[in-house]
């Protein structure tokens, strides 16, 4: 089964402007509102799993979209009124465009499959330091403190139905950065935790070793981000100078020793592991975290810290710790640090016990529509009277859970998820329709008049190929169209289903698609003489030849007299051009002549 997925300044409030003041008597004088700060917006969701998903969110503040991935609470489903605490996972210096360390390299998905917060993991920010950069580098306008700490937390609240009640856990680049957000941000988390960060950024040769770790990674300018070390960015970005601002956050730092540990691979040398540049980093981590623990102490600031007597910069560890200090961070956001017990029983047990992917139980079984469900850490099983009980479950399952599952326009499922002919593909059937997947396409559901003229073709066989995206609404018509792999179907209740593709695509949307004179298509694409191919549309046809290229002819007087003439395969030949207007009336172009209509009259004009 396929199961996981792959895959300026700061904005600062508009300043509100006093009026010019009146004599002491007179009435308080108004003052301008200040104009709110544009709101980050979601741009794309795709489902990766029923309980994983990623976001495209357009950021004001970077003038681009960031990709963030949600990690849903353990009970999304069971209780689907209520709110769930917020834990942000952040990356190390080497973060990547694609995916989150914490599920590429640690197993964060697994882990918190039974815990009752929702897991944000932003994606991208190589050698940011989750800052406010003073200018661009690499083509990133770096404004990673504003967008997690001012524009995703509404947005998660608002659609994502998250609590104002937040933790922070990084590693490395992100335990850095995890203290000073943390300190420069009062009351934006409760719990803050640095695995292997650097928590001085100030002391002697740490911005040099900053800046020199920064161009390694990714060929960043330090400069670009804080200034030269001199400049007062760098103390105001050190979780050393903001330790007194964690007071009343629940802290935890780890850092291992460098040593040869459990994880790694032991050299030649005693003590040595074959990661000598993650024993040098973890050395700096211990060192920086040791100064950090003093001075939380100095202030009696309360931290929970783990000094491993081995270990080395590495995910292995950072995973152990993120386990090690779940319980304090359950403690702090409020929800408790262990699942409920969920027996199975009945139809859901004989199907979980003999799905492995399925894993343990981390609910109890809950109504949906027309049935009950539980949740395991891969995936549901959902069982009617009618359909019986059948697993649901990685991208087949996002796209489930993206499409309010049972609920929705699917439906319950009617069968397993099963391999297609053609050796690359999957799917599963479902009462409303039936959702496929390919790694070219990703998981996209197909269903009604669309799923039926597909099927006419072949389905994923056929010429369509897979299809491409979800069903969607025609924007200036009553429709819809979805997106294959060699050209989109299209639907109205009038027209029908049918798909364009190729030149003939090419020319429906120059002519604005069924928004255009052409309206919807009426008819699958048909050959013609001399390998030329033809479509209908309410509104007219497209035709095309190797010779004449593809364009349209209009129903009304210039199509009634090519088709007197014998359309393509009388005098005139293929159309060359669309109609256009003339004085006094409009003119198409055809291979051996042209229409003129004036009047309402057409005149058949050979070369």
């Amino acid at each position: 089964m396929f199961r996981g997925a792959r895959r300026g300044a700061a904005l600062a409030a508009a300043a509100v402007l006093p009026l010019t003041a009146g004599p002491a008597a007179a009435p308080a004088v108004a003052q301008q509102s200040a104009i709110p700060a544009p709101a980050a917006v979601v741009q794309q969701v795709i489902w990766l799993t029923d309980r994983r998903a990623a976001l495209w969110i357009n950021s004001p503040a970077m003038g681009a979209p960031v990709q963030v991935q949600l990690l849903l609470a353990r009970d999304w489903n069971t209780h689907p009124e209520a709110r769930f605490p917020v834990m942000y996972l952040l990356d190390g210096l080497r973060a990547t465009d694609d995916e989150s360390g914490w599920t590429k390299q640690a197993g964060a998905p697994d882990f918190f499959a039974d815990k009752n917060v929702t897991v944000v993991l932003p994606v991208g920010g190589e050698s940011s330091f989750y800052s406010d950069w003073q200018q661009p580098d690499n083509g990133h306008n770096y404004k990673w403190e504003t967008f997690l700490t001012k524009e995703l937390p509404p947005l998660l609240e608002g659609q994502w139905r998250a609590t104002d009640v937040r933790g922070v856990e990084g590693i490395s680049m992100g335990g850095t950065a995890a203290m000073f957000l943390a300190g420069r941000n009062p009351g934006w988390v409760r719990f803050a935790s640095s695995y292997s960060g650097y928590l001085t950024t100030t002391t002697l040769g740490m911005p040099q070793a900053i800046t020199f770790a920064m161009r390694d990674a990714g060929g960043y300018d330090s400069n670009l981000m804080w200034g030269p070390p001199t400049d007062d960015e760098w103390a105001a970005h050190d979780p050393y100078n903001l330790a007194d601002k964690l007071k009343g956050t629940s802290l935890y730092v780890s850092a291992g020793s460098g040593t040869t540990g459990n994880y790694d691979s032991p050299s030649d040398i005693p003590l040595v592991s074959t990661n000598y540049t993650g024993m040098g980093l973890e050395i700096l981590s211990r060192l920086t975290s040791q100064n950090f623990i003093a001075k939380l102490g100095q202030l009696q600031i309360p931290v929970t810290v783990e000094y491993r007597e081995s270990g080395t910069h590495s995910w292995p560890y950072w995973d152990f710790e993120m386990r090690q200090s779940w319980p304090q961070a359950a403690a702090a956001l409020g929800v408790p640090d262990d699942r409920p017990d969920c027996g199975v029983g009945g139809d859901i047990a004989a199907v979980a016990q003999s799905t492995g992917w399925l894993g343990d139980c981390v609910t109890g079984e809950y109504p949906v529509t027309g049935g009950v469900a539980q949740d395991f850490h891969g995936g549901r099983v959902v069982w009617s009277p009618i359909t019986g009980a059948h697993p649901v479950g990685g991208m087949i399952g996002g796209i489930y859970e993206g499409t309010v599952g049972p609920g929705g326009p699917l439906g319950l499922p009617t069968g397993e998820e099963v391999a297609l002919p053609d050796g690359v593909g999957r799917m599963q059937a479902f009462r409303g329709g039936t959702v496929y997947w390919s790694p070219r396409t990703g998981a996209q559901a197909v269903r009604g008049a669309i799923l039926e003229a597909w099927g006419r073709e072949g389905y994923e066989r056929g010429p369509a190929g897979y299809p491409t995206g979800p069903e969607a609404r025609t924007p200036t018509r009553d429709g819809v169209v979805q997106g294959f792999e060699n050209g989109p179907i299209f639907f109205s209740e009038k027209s029908g289903a049918h798909r364009v593709q190729g030149l003939v695509l090419g020319k429906y949307a120059q002519l604005s698609f069924e928004g255009g004179p052409l309206g919807f298509p009426v008819a699958g694409e048909e050959p013609l003489k001399d390998a030329g191919r033809f479509s209908r549309f309410e509104g007219g046809n497209i035709y095309w030849s190797p010779l004449s290229g593809a364009w349209a002819v209009r129903n009304g007087p210039i199509m009634e007299a090519w088709g007197q003439q014998g359309f393509e395969n009388g005098r005139l030949g293929y159309p060359i051009s669309d109609e256009f207007p003339v004085p006094g009336g409009t003119q198409q172009n055809f291979q051996t002549g042209f229409i003129l209509v004036h009047d309402g009259k057409a005149e058949v004009h050979g070369v």
